[in-house]
């Protein structure tokens, strides 16, 4: 088998993870062994590999956080897996590997007939887009949403989500390239940040009333939707792509009574009972299954191009995820 491992941390993530060979295991008493389909390279892997995120696992590790695989080889004991059956793998398992072994338990079935591909994404960016929607303003439907980084995973999950329930979005990008392929998801509008942000998004919401921003660049990007926003309104961070912490400016602070929130979906689930976990997660297989969630994939690599990989995830210069596939 062949795994993604890295030992140190750095500034430069494709230096310090490269692909390691060892031997297969055998499955124990209630293990299974999974041949890894796919698993996505996202932003919060990258800032694992430089020591940057807010959870690290011990050195050495393999990196890779969500994907699915399908059962090879299941050990004594085990029941209800049969040989062949798509499955969840668990959230932190090393993903980006040819295979990887989990207790039977610890997995969860997924149908045999969706994409592999799609559903190897549904860990992280669907449930964050979706609870981002539904945690911080009780929405109605012709209500409007802004988003920056809307050409990102959750950026795109987000803009279906929304039109799913009515919702209007305004979609915020770094750069004109990005405008086509975040109109084509269906966005009511689609624009390049800037200073004068707020002045564009009025003329083209006929200045309608926006009551959630959802930020994931950070830096003045924050006060760029900030500015958009109607009083009272809260702007919701989950990323800095920028590399720049927030910024907000004394006027929508204290006069405008803009307020500035942080989401983690390891802290939801931390917080969450049982039942609203799996609520999320049968609501996000169901729409992937049937198609009507759908992520643009930018490129596919091999364990064994590992660090291409990951410098092509790192770079942002993309239209799409970054997948990991192991070639079985």
């Amino acid at each position: 088998m062949l795994k993604a491992q890295y030992s140190s941390r750095g500034p430069v993530p494709q230096d310090v993870i490269e692909a390691v060979s060892e031997e297969t295991p055998k499955p124990g008493s209630g293990q299974v062994l999974l041949e890894v389909l796919a698993a996505p390279i996202n932003p919060s892997d990258v800032l694992t590999l430089t020591g940057d995120y807010g959870i690290l696992p011990e050195l050495p590790a393999v990196g890779g956080n969500e994907g699915v695989g399908r059962v090879a080889e299941a050990g004594e004991g085990v029941s209800g897996l049969d040989q062949g059956q798509t499955v969840l793998l668990p959230v932190g398992s090393g993903t980006w590997s040819s295979h990887v072994l989990a207790e039977a338990k610890d997995l969860v079935p997924l149908p045999n007939d969706a994409d592999p591909k799609q559903l190897s994404m549904m860990t992280i960016n669907p449930p964050t887009a979706l609870l981002m929607l539904q945690e911080f303003v009780d929405l109605k439907e012709g209500d409007w949403v802004i988003q920056n980084a809307a050409n990102s995973g959750v950026g795109g999950y987000l803009i279906r989500l929304a039109a799913q329930k009515g919702l209007h979005t305004v979609n915020v990008v770094r750069r004109e390239s990005a405008v086509a392929g975040v109109a084509a998801q269906g966005g009511d509008v689609t624009l390049v940040d800037g200073p004068d942000l707020h002045k564009r998004v009025k003329e083209a919401t006929g200045g309608a009333d926006i009551r959630l921003g959802i930020d994931a660049v950070g830096g003045d990007a924050t006060d760029h939707l900030a500015n958009c926003l109607t009083a009272g309104s809260p702007v919701v961070n989950y990323g800095m792509m920028s590399g720049q912490p927030c910024q907000m400016s004394p006027a929508n602070v204290v006069f405008r009574d803009i307020s500035l929130r942080g989401f983690w979906l390891s802290r939801w689930f931390s917080q969450a009972g049982r039942d609203q976990q799996m609520a999320i997660y049968s609501e996000v297989t169901r729409q992937i299954a049937s198609g009507a969630l759908k992520a643009p994939i930018a490129a596919e690599y091999d364990v064994s191009d590992i660090k291409q990989a990951v410098a092509a995830a790192a770079s942002g210069e993309r239209d799409g995820k970054i997948l990991v596939v192991p070639q079985h």
